[in-house]
């Protein structure tokens, strides 16, 4: 399949732009929408509105998908480029956690048979999970990383919003791979 790269500044797109790209292109084509302007498409997403999303969890349920409900609710009303930045900042932060360093004391600290790849996922997700404040003093030591927590609900919670919001399936491949080890400068210190 060929693809053809079109940049257009957000100014210039208009209902006529996305009827002429149809007939050019055809009913079946598939449009993807970056925006290269800024890091995270600023000003539409801050890291303060990642945090605070975050920290509507509901740690007084027992259980997990109520914990995260209230994020869900708050996100699906948000813009849905704010979703798909909600979702590129996590997958941020689940790279950023993904470093030897830290697998190394996972490792070290969890009393299961051997290292495990989505559990380890798993507990970087938790350490985002737990707050600014936590996911900051793992991320600079990685003597803090835990073991003994896991929160796997929070890579869901993006795709609930969506579906929520919209009525459709999250199709959606973040800025950054999250998955463990690929962080390649990260797993080479």
């Amino acid at each position: 399949m060929d693809t053809t790269i079109i940049r257009v500044n957000l100014r210039d797109i208009t209902a006529q732009f996305f009827q002429d790209l149809k007939a050019a292109a055809g009913d079946t084509a598939e449009v993807e929408i970056k925006l290269a302007a800024s890091k995270h498409g600023e000003g539409l997403f801050s890291e303060e509105e990642f945090w605070h999303i975050m920290d509507l969890f509901d740690w007084k349920q027992t259980k997990r998908s109520d914990i995260v409900k209230p994020a869900i609710l708050a996100l699906s009303q948000m813009p849905i480029p704010s979703i798909y930045l909600f979702h590129d900042m996590l997958s941020e932060k689940l790279y950023s956690l993904d470093t030897k360093k830290h697998a190394d004391v996972y490792l070290r600290k969890q009393s299961g048979t051997g290292f495990s790849a989505d559990d380890f996922l798993y507990v970087r997700c938790a350490v985002v999970a737990e707050g600014k404040a936590y996911y900051e003093r793992v991320l600079g030591n990685p003597a803090e990383m835990p073991a003994d927590i896991d929160f796997e609900h929070l890579l869901n919670v993006a795709g609930d919003a969506y579906q929520m919001k919209t009525g459709h399936e999250f199709d959606y491949s973040p800025l950054f791979n999250y998955e463990t080890g690929a962080n390649r400068e990260g797993w080479q210190q």
